[in-house]
């Protein structure tokens, strides 16, 4: 399962991160690295860009980048 199949309220933790060196760098910079707990607090109407809450801080990533995170 990926992030962005999670729906709002729920929490799931990190398992796994796709994609290839900036694109995961910068995903790892914003906090989300494998063992993180993440809730995942609102989706926009369009379904992008999606509102978590990591590490307590909130954060907005996109669906795409949503969809490079596997959880479990």
């Amino acid at each position: 399962m990926t992030l962005d199949e999670i729906k709002p309220g729920q929490t799931a933790k990190i398992a796994r991160l796709r994609g290839d060196g900036a694109a995961k760098r910068r995903i790892m910079d914003m906090g989300l690295t494998k063992g993180t707990e993440v809730t995942v607090r609102k989706i926009a109407p369009l379904g992008d860009p999606i509102e978590l809450n990591v590490r307590g801080y909130e954060l907005s990533i996109r669906k795409d980048e949503a969809a490079a995170i596997e959880v479990a």
